[in-house]
């Protein structure tokens, strides 16, 4: 394996939509969301492990699952792991994650992964992020991300741009694109030139310091000064003592929409980001009616398109009910129309009002 490719695993949210399973002392990214044997974060760490040293493997992730960290990756040493003492977004992890890496070399790739997606054909997706790799070595400037192939006009996604290049997998990004309502969705599918924000990024740990000293200069000085401190035993006092001056910003308003030499390779692996119940219900199989139960027998009369999921292998039965999601934990049993399942990360915070913390 190339000693200098690195990966910054981002395992620091929370997963509210997949809620009640996903709440915040216990998120989804250490669930075994699939029922595969593994979680979501080890099933990603092993994936990235097929092109990236171990060791070179970061977790970025809030202070809380720090524990949780190194009981489902026992292989991780503490200094692979970058607690976050405050929830911010994307920009002020990735910066700080890549000062880090670029002190213990000078000469380090790196890619960077959220921990909750679904990627079912692993081997083109390394195969994708070796082609990145490759081009980022050939042009040490280059930012470079994996967009994902569209497949409907998914509103829920932000979309980017690109100019086609009919000589090679690599084209360059014309535009970063909010996510739109049905019709311009539909409109950038018949376009042809525009794939899913998956957040996977691929860039020299040079070329990301240097555009942030660029584009997001406040920030630069805040982590550049921990230089001396990164990968020993202060790394962490000063992490806590200035990481919530930072901005809370996402790494695309703050670098990539700005950065003018920025790439897409559109991915040939199929992807998930299992960003709700509804997507897992598209990723599970399905009975002759279209329902899905995790962890559990089930007895069906009339009904369709529903997602179950029980603590105990329970007996579910379903008379005349479509299209809904159904799941308990140990403190909430959820039942809920699929078609208004954005409005969970509501009700959950509707519960926090009325019930307390613990049940969210």
């Amino acid at each position: 394996m190339n000693k200098n490719y690195y990966a910054i695993l981002m395992a620091g949210g929370v997963g509210s939509r997949f809620w009640p399973v996903s709440k915040k002392k216990y998120p989804k990214q250490f669930h075994d969301i699939l029922g595969t044997g593994e979680t979501l974060i080890q099933r990603t760490f092993n994936r990235l492990a097929k092109l990236i040293p171990e060791e070179n493997i970061l977790i970025l992730t809030n202070g809380m699952y720090n524990d949780l960290v190194k009981e489902q990756l026992p292989s991780v040493t503490d200094n692979q792991i970058v607690l976050e003492p405050v929830m911010r977004n994307t920009a002020p992890c990735i910066l700080l994650s890549a000062l880090k890496i670029q002190k213990q070399n000078e000469d380090a790739m790196m890619v960077v992964a959220p921990s909750d997606h679904w990627i079912e054909d692993e081997d083109a997706f390394v195969a994708d992020l070796q082609t990145a790799f490759d081009a980022c070595q050939r042009q040490d400037d280059l930012l470079m991300t994996l967009g994902i192939q569209p497949t409907f006009p998914h509103t829920g996604y932000g979309y980017i741009q690109y100019e086609e290049n009919t000589s090679s997998a690599i084209n360059k990004v014309l535009n970063f694109k909010e996510k739109p309502d049905y019709h311009t969705a539909k409109e950038y599918l018949s376009a042809g030139n525009y794939v899913w924000n998956a957040g996977i990024f691929v860039w020299s740990a040079k070329a990301i310091t240097e555009e942030f000293k660029i584009h997001n200069p406040a920030m630069y000085e805040i982590f550049a000064e921990g230089e001396s401190y990164y990968n020993t035993t202060q790394e962490q006092r000063f992490i806590n003592e200035n990481y919530e001056d930072a901005e809370n910003i996402s790494i695309d308003y703050a670098i990539m929409e700005k950065a003018e030499n920025v790439c897409v390779i559109p991915a040939t692996f199929d992807w998930n980001d299992l960003g709700s119940w509804g997507a897992l219900h598209d990723e599970l199989e399905r009975d002759e009616n279209e329902n899905v139960f995790i962890n559990a027998k089930s007895l069906t009369q009339n009904a369709s398109n529903n997602i179950v999921r029980t603590l105990g292998n329970k007996l579910v039965v379903l008379k005349d009910i479509d299209n809904y999601i159904i799941v308990e934990d140990e403190e909430v049993l959820l039942v809920y129309p699929r078609g208004d399942e954005q409005g969970i990360k509501e009700v959950r915070n509707l519960a926090k009002e009325k019930f307390g913390e613990d049940l969210i």
